[in-house]
């Protein structure tokens, strides 16, 4: 790599925890980054957990009461603290004016926002900052390089900003090669379904991610709840995430099913509960990506995920489950979710996804990042 002058890079993230996807993704990244020679910092408000070797971190406490204004706050001390400490680049993993490099694992704001909320909701100071800090990275005369995860969050983005495209850089997925089905994945899945106390002819539905309402647990719920009673009677519906899980506890309890809902919270071992599982459950709200549909192919699991998510198309060339079309029918969902637990080789769709996994670029998100992220830093040396 060519030697830069100044190989101190700036990491954004407003806040750091780490069962997080987008957290995960940008440690990897700033990682990489310093195997190649990079000084990182992180400027945060939050970090959870253990604190890399060689990761400088910088923590800023906002004081407002709400995400907005808190969000302002911390951009107001990061552009003071980035005009003293000079960095060769500055990478955002949030929206936010004054990035070199921003990594879009969020969808367009605005376009949600037009959506499903009226005018006065767009009049609030909470769309005005929102809106506005997207606009600075996706603007038509803004600067910053964009590393874009998802073609139709793509064409949102260029529809309300008309966004040039020599400033987007599509990258690969990122899944974690710990994923990918081990040779000896029957006797882990035999050993890990005893440990969950389950029975041979067991249906185990998996639900994997933080943030439960965007995810549509509610959905898998509603789904669960109306399988015939023989069916049901033999499936349960494991969450794996980080969210509140009170209303759906509620939802569960009013639909007859809450001894069939099981919350295990975030989870160190999920691709031992990927190999466990019967069928992954996906009916997302939103989704810019949606890296466990790769996961559960790599693992050799079927899929049935709502079109919302930007990695669902992979589902279909793999043809490793089921793709629910928007608008969503909560019927078809539901159907499909009780074909597929009925089908004698659901094992054999899912194998269609490991084999897919083994010929596709799923894994090089990161080397694509480091080398914009290196070419944009170099740039700026010159």
């Amino acid at each position: 790599m060519d030697c830069e002058r100044n190989k101190a890079l700036a990491f954004c993230l407003f806040k750091y925890f780490p069962h997080g996807g987008l957290q995960r993704d940008m440690l990897a990244v700033a990682l990489a980054c310093q195997a190649r020679g990079y000084e990182v910092d992180v400027y945060t408000t939050s970090w959870k957990g253990d604190v890399p070797t060689g990761l400088r971190l910088h923590l800023y406490r906002p004081l407002a009461l709400t995400n907005h204004s808190s969000m302002r706050q911390y951009h107001a001390w990061l552009a003071r603290r980035l005009a003293d400490d000079r960095a060769s680049c500055v990478v955002g993993f949030n929206k936010m004016p004054g990035l070199d490099v921003y990594y879009a694992a969020d969808g367009c704001y605005k376009a949600v926002a037009f959506e499903q909320h009226g005018r006065l909701y767009r009049l609030g100071p909470r769309y005005r900052l929102y809106q506005a800090f997207e606009e600075a990275v996706f603007g038509r005369d803004a600067k910053a390089h964009i590393l874009m995860l998802s073609k139709i969050q793509h064409a949102l983005y260029v529809q309300h900003y008309g966004t040039p495209d020599s400033r987007i850089h599509f990258l690969p997925p990122n899944v974690a090669r710990d994923r990918i089905a081990p040779a000896n994945a029957p006797e882990i899945r035999r050993t890990m379904r005893q440990a969950l106390g389950l029975r041979e002819n067991d249906r185990l539905l998996l639900q994997l991610g933080s943030g439960f309402r965007t995810k549509g647990l509610d959905r898998s719920t509603t789904a669960l709840a109306r399988l015939p009673d023989p069916l049901l009677a033999r499936t349960r519906l494991y969450v794996v995430g980080n969210g509140s899980k009170r209303p759906y506890l509620r939802l569960a309890k009013r639909l007859g099913v809450a001894d069939r809902v099981v919350f295990l919270g975030p989870r160190d071992d999920v691709p031992r509960l990927l190999l466990a599982a019967d069928l992954l459950v996906h009916p997302a709200y939103h989704e810019n990506t949606g890296t466990v549909l790769l996961e559960a192919l790599a693992s050799g699991l079927p899929v049935v995920a709502s079109s919302v998510c930007g990695y669902a198309h992979y589902i279909e060339r793999a043809q490793a489950g089921w793709v629910i079309p928007e608008p969503f029918d909560q019927d078809l969902f539901t159907h499909t979710v009780q074909a597929a637990l009925e089908r004698t080789d659901l094992a054999d769709v899912g194998r269609r996804g490991a084999d897919f996994a083994r010929r596709e670029d799923l894994y090089g998100m990161v080397d694509a990042a480091v080398q914009v992220i290196a070419a944009v830093a170099r740039n700026a040396a010159t």
